[in-house]
């Protein structure tokens, strides 16, 4: 099922916080949920309009999701002619003016702020808990993901979870602790894993279900280091796949070819781009393929050589493993010749294949893509079963299996079954398993915007960027500043109740 994008009104607009700087130049009336909903089809359109805002430019059609593959030590900047917000980003040296974190963080407030309008709406129909209760669930939920981004980016945020009638009350807004914030993403996953539905109409991957909602708990869970929650809810979700419909994808590549069926099976939370449309806003406008496309390369695969891996990811890559095929551009046609990335006109280093290589229906560049960006798959719930169970009981054959299982999927080369990868093996300490898991989790979720939460959370970062393996050195990297960004100045300039500013910016 494809979504059209709603232009929705957001009635809670002022948690976009600078819009309400100037409120008393330009008032705004009292709003109320009930003069705008009047039928459940009404918190639905408001929850199809919040969806319609992730699949936007400033979220995963770029400027997220670039920061935080730049973050991370898998993707550097390849074109250094890129503008410097990029450039702050991946290096290191970012400010609070930084362009990228403007103009993501007011969209995933505008995404809050929808959710919160749905649930103000659906609670004020006075439907029955089987009627409405499903829609408030998937309102939660898409709340949940937006603040578990949004935390881990930032740490402490404003946490708003009510519906916001009166804009004035925004100049009142701080900071809400860390650990308070993640206290409401659980509860808000723990609502939607009671009433969303074991599947959506079609199966679409692309609304969230019981098992979407368990499998953000068992992420958020290992975040927090909760390893038991972490693997009951990632072993629930295992047990139950043949009531949600997930399977690992037999041919790793049908992951990253565009168009993705609406119901692709190892999907378990996906991003819908519609093919050639794009809407006000930057409203399903992809960009990733441009991003990670070859400059000077010939339609479709051509692009802007801004997202490129360094020689030292390719390099440390074993050739024989199908995901590198899949994940890396190596050579490109152009003007009409299969050229080595030797001789790549801008970047001369093998670019990212996962999103420029099928963008399906898309521009020459393949911008507007027809992907289904995977948020979450089920290869990630094998992962995290492992790694959590690991934590409790060090390395287990149970364990074991879950990374087998992927490590099986990869043997398929298209249709043909190599050797590579063997069979992860017993015999490994605790530690050693760990860190194989991880290694696992680098290489089967490459470029697909997970690895700077891993570094976060495992606080990798002075070895992974100072040390003597480093894949992508910085030696500046500093722990006490780095592992958050910074809050946009602007929004410390309109509500200084929003400081202190994070550390270091």
């Amino acid at each position: 099922m494809k979504f059209k994008i709603y232009k929705y009104l957001l009635l809670g607009f002022c948690a976009v916080f600078s819009a309400c700087e100037n409120l008393e130049e330009k008032p705004v009336g009292l709003l109320a949920p009930e003069s705008i909903f009047s039928s459940a089809k009404d918190v639905e359109t408001a929850l199809f309009g919040a969806y319609g805002m992730i699949a936007t430019e400033s979220l995963y059609g770029r400027q997220f999701v670039s920061a935080l593959m730049l973050r991370g030590d898998m993707v550097d900047i390849g074109d250094r002619g890129t503008p410097a917000e990029r450039q702050q980003v991946n290096d290191f040296n970012m400010d609070a003016n930084n362009g990228m974190v403007t103009k993501f963080w007011p969209i995933w407030y505008q995404v809050v702020s929808a959710s919160n309008a749905a649930i103000a709406g659906a609670e004020s129909l006075n439907l029955s808990d089987q009627e409405i209760n499903p829609l408030i669930a998937e309102a939660r939920f898409i709340r949940a993901f937006s603040y578990f981004h949004l935390v881990q980016v930032f740490g402490d945020i404003p946490y708003i979870d009510y519906f916001i009638s009166n804009p004035e009350a925004v100049k009142e807004i701080s900071k809400t602790p860390e650990a308070e914030v993640y206290n409401g993403i659980l509860a808000d996953l723990e609502f939607a894993k009671q009433w969303l539905p074991d599947r959506q109409p079609a199966n679409v991957k692309s609304r969230a279900t019981k098992g979407t909602a368990a499998s953000y708990l068992a992420s958020v869970h290992l975040t927090k280091k909760d390893y038991a929650n972490a693997y009951k809810e990632a072993k629930w979700v295992i047990d139950n796949r043949a009531t949600f419909g997930y399977a690992l994808e037999p041919d790793f590549q049908t992951l990253f070819r565009a168009p993705q069926p609406t119901d692709l099976a190892e999907h378990i939370f996906d991003i819908d781009f519609l093919g050639l449309q794009n809407g006000s806003g930057g409203q399903n406008d992809d960009i990733v393929p441009p991003m990670t496309g070859v400059r000077g390369g010939d339609a479709p695969q051509s692009g802007w050589s801004v997202l490129v891996p360094s020689m030292k990811v390719f390099e440390s890559w074993d050739a024989r493993d199908y995901r590198k095929t899949v994940s890396f551009m190596d050579s490109v046609l152009i003007g009409g010749v299969l050229s080595p990335y030797t001789v790549f006109p801008n970047t001369k280093r093998p670019h990212i294949a996962k999103y420029a290589r099928f963008a399906g229906n898309s521009n020459t560049e393949g911008r507007y893509s027809d992907q289904n960006y995977s948020a979450f798959r089920y290869a990630e719930v094998l992962l995290i079963a492992a790694e959590a169970s690991a934590e409790l009981n060090g390395e287990t054959p149970e364990a074991i299996g879950y990374i087998n299982q992927i490590r099986a999927r990869a043997r398929n080369w298209a249709g043909k079954q190599t050797a590579f990868p063997a069979d992860a093996k017993a015999g490994n300490s605790k530690q050693a398993f760990i860190d194989l898991v991880l290694e696992e989790r680098r290489i089967e979720l490459a470029f697909e915007y997970k690895r700077w939460y891993d570094i976060k959370r495992r606080n990798l970062g002075e070895v992974l960027f100072k040390g003597a393996n480093s894949l992508e050195p910085h030696a500046n990297f500093d722990p006490a500043r780095d592992y958050k960004m910074p809050l946009p100045r602007v929004e410390l300039q309109v509500n200084p109740n929003l400081g202190p500013q994070n550390s270091g910016y």
